[in-house]
């Protein structure tokens, strides 16, 4: 007996060594990796071959998988070799699937390779994926609520937004039975943002109703509770000054500057609620306030206070310029080129053209750094260069643009607005009375299409956001002289663009993370979305610098 007993001591002693052994060995491989990634310059090959001399080591399961999420994630991010890292993500995705109790890893690379194949223009492939993580995830509510927000981004961008709000829906009810009434918020307003764009007012106003319901009775982190607020804020401001009730605006407006003071003056202390599903966040707070900058501007071009309207675009421009300096995500440069939209139009107005030229050159110049901004907004750029034309008397040069952003646009609004600009080009030129017959009729049936009783002159062009359709637009109330003021153009759809960008931020992991933070071999944070991540979504992202490692729940 004594012998069988020193022998399975010895035995047990032999294989503890044997894990220490292999503990050593993944663990030295992943620190070398993690020094390379974090060198700078960012040594990415070096840190790839030590990622990859994982494998000849044959190590378990889930060891493999994580580090195949690893290598996904470091070549998705920051190179261009999108076929190995699908192929890496893949077999992440795979494996996990067949190892227990290793949720974070599977869905991680779920969500990371359905981003990837978006980004590849496999939509067919991505859709399948999410819903089959979605199906299998709902015993892990932060996963389960990511990936339907993922979801419903997908369908956004398929321009299916009954699909998206449905999904969004089927977000809030989960959120209301695993006691997460903050993330239901997030999901019920995420769903009012999307019917706003749809325009089915009637199901909007009991929708916000019931957000403003739950927004005020919630109790939680200061910070969390503001910015729920703030969401909630934007989308009545914007709702008012897109239905052109500019004098109902003024108490929500000044609401919402109250609520960015407020959350100035919180702490930005690390959150860890107890509840999983409570894991997100909107925006940060130094967005929000260029946000409500942009809402501020929208609301004084609408009611006439140029002034008021470039005193906060030049505030606004100078917090981005700042935050540009520190912060690379792209939701800066769509807020820049809206609030530059907003203040060409102002310079139009007042006869400040050559400054108006000059910031449409910013314009193409922010544009051009990012093909999908570009693509989003070219038809905005070609109308406000028509304006631009008629200001100077051009008119050969602004029937050129007009006609060349018709070309570029299929809204129904600011295809509209362009063609009422067109129709009074051909008016001053003289003797084309056939064209603004022709555009008088066109612009008619427009409207009689949208069943609207706004005038013409409400018409207003659309700003697209980088990740939301172009379908889902807003329309400028005013009926001033919409075809000879270029301050109409665009604000109400500049409205919606801010909300999709705005929505877009929204449920971002809360957890602040330091550059300098290690990667783990076990228990692991998410895999940061920097790099090529695409602007806005519904997203809920996870950020943080650990590229090399899959995701955890917060506080663990």
């Amino acid at each position: 007996m004594a012998a069988q007993a020193a022998a399975a001591a010895q035995a047990a002693a032999a294989q503890a060594a044997q894990a220490e052994a292999a503990d050593s060995w993944y663990l030295a491989l992943l620190g070398f990796a993690e020094h390379f990634r974090t060198s700078s310059p960012p040594k990415i090959r070096l840190c790839v071959h030590c990622l990859q001399a994982v494998f000849p080591f044959k190590p378990p399961q889930r060891i493999e998988a994580r580090t195949h999420l690893q290598l996904g994630s470091v070549l998705y991010h920051h190179t261009k070799n999108s076929e190995q890292a699908r192929s890496h993500l893949e077999k992440a995705w795979l494996i996990s699937q067949q190892i227990p109790q290793f949720e974070d890893v599977k869905f991680e690379a779920a969500s990371l390779l359905s981003e990837l194949y978006c980004q590849e223009n496999s939509v067919d492939a991505a859709k399948p994926l999410l819903r089959k993580a979605i199906q299998i995830s709902q015993q892990t509510p932060y996963w389960h609520c990511r990936l339907l927000f993922q979801l419903a981004q997908l369908h956004t961008l398929e321009k299916d937004l009954v699909s998206a709000c449905d999904l969004l829906g089927v977000g809030a009810e989960y959120a209301r039975v695993v006691g997460s009434e903050y993330t239901r918020a997030l999901f019920l307003l995420s769903k009012g943002m999307l019917l706003l764009m749809e325009r089915k007012l009637q199901e909007v106003h009991p929708l916000l109703t019931l957000c403003g319901q739950i927004v005020e009775n919630w109790q939680g982190n200061p910070i969390q509770k503001e910015s729920l607020r703030v969401f909630f804020l934007v989308l009545q401001v914007t709702h008012y000054l897109d239905a052109g009730q500019v004098k109902s605006v003024k108490p929500c407006l000044k609401q919402l500057q109250q609520c960015i003071q407020t959350i100035s003056t919180l702490h930005d202390d690390e959150i860890l609620p107890s509840n999983p599903a409570d894991l997100f966040h909107w925006l940060p707070k130094e967005h929000m306030c260029v946000l409500v900058y942009l809402v501020t501007v929208m609301h004084s071009m609408q009611a006439g206070y140029l002034e008021k309207a470039q005193k906060y675009t030049d505030k606004a421009l100078m917090q981005l310029e700042k935050l540009k300096m520190l912060d690379c995500s792209p939701i800066l440069s769509s807020f820049q080129v809206i609030l530059l939209e907003h203040i060409i139009m102002c310079r139009l107005v007042t006869g400040h053209k050559a400054t108006a030229l000059q910031e449409i050159s910013q314009v193409c110049q922010l544009c051009q750094q990012s093909p999908r901004l570009f693509s989003n907004h070219a038809a905005q750029l070609h109308t406000l260069l028509g304006l631009y034309c008629v200001s100077v008397n051009c008119m050969d040069n602004a029937e050129a643009q007009f006609t060349t952003a018709l070309r570029l646009t299929n809204h129904q609004e600011l295809w509209a607005f362009i063609v009422t600009n067109l129709a009074s080009v051909y008016i001053r030129e003289g003797n084309r009375h056939q064209e603004v017959v022709g555009d008088m009729l066109h612009v008619r049936s427009t409207v009689y299409w949208r069943g609207s009783t706004q005038t013409t002159a409400s018409l207003s062009a659309h700003t697209a956001s980088e990740r939301l359709p172009s379908t889902c637009v807003g329309s400028s109330p005013s009926s001033r002289d919409a075809t000879t003021r270029p301050s109409e153009c665009g604000a109400g759809g500049s409205m919606w663009a801010v909300l999709r960008l705005a929505q877009a931020q929204s449920c971002r992991r809360q957890r602040p993370h330091s550059p300098c933070q290690a990667i783990s071999a076990g228990n692991s944070e998410d895999v940061q979305c920097r790099g090529p991540e695409p602007a806005h979504s519904l997203l809920p992202c996870a950020p943080g610098p650990h590229l090399l490692c899959a995701g955890k729940p917060q506080g663990e």
